[in-house]
């Protein structure tokens, strides 16, 4: 019981941590930048104008996840029944062809962009 609230604990300090210095690097870098004259519209991250849609960047990608995992079932199944592997191989064929299917999804996300 100790160690569980232990635990939450030190995980909400370092959260905070993160997020402290997250914000405080970013106000002195912009209170430097501004010493120096520099304009304020570059903090303001504004749409850029040639980009993809975002709901077409995520059902490509959401796409091509669901096809890796699919292939990744049944590349494992395969493996399985051909090596007569254990059951270690099904959800390293999974994740392997979920990721390669998000690396695919990447790229095509990549190229999307510059035809737009």
């Amino acid at each position: 019981m100790v160690g569980s609230v232990f635990i939450f604990i030190s995980l909400f300090i370092v959260i905070f941590g993160i997020a402290y210095l997250h914000f405080s690097t970013r106000n002195k870098e912009r209170l430097a930048l501004i010493e120096k004259g520099a304009e304020a519209s570059i903090f303001v991250r504004g749409k850029r104008e040639k980009t993809a849609p975002v709901w077409k960047v995520l059902v490509l990608n959401l796409a091509l996840l669901l096809m890796g995992i699919g292939a990744g079932i049944i590349m494992g199944g395969i493996l399985k029944a051909n090596l007569n592997a254990g059951w270690d191989i099904m959800p390293g064929s999974i994740f392997l062809m979920a990721g390669t299917g998000l690396l695919i999804g990447f790229f095509l996300t990549k190229k999307l962009d510059a035809e737009e």
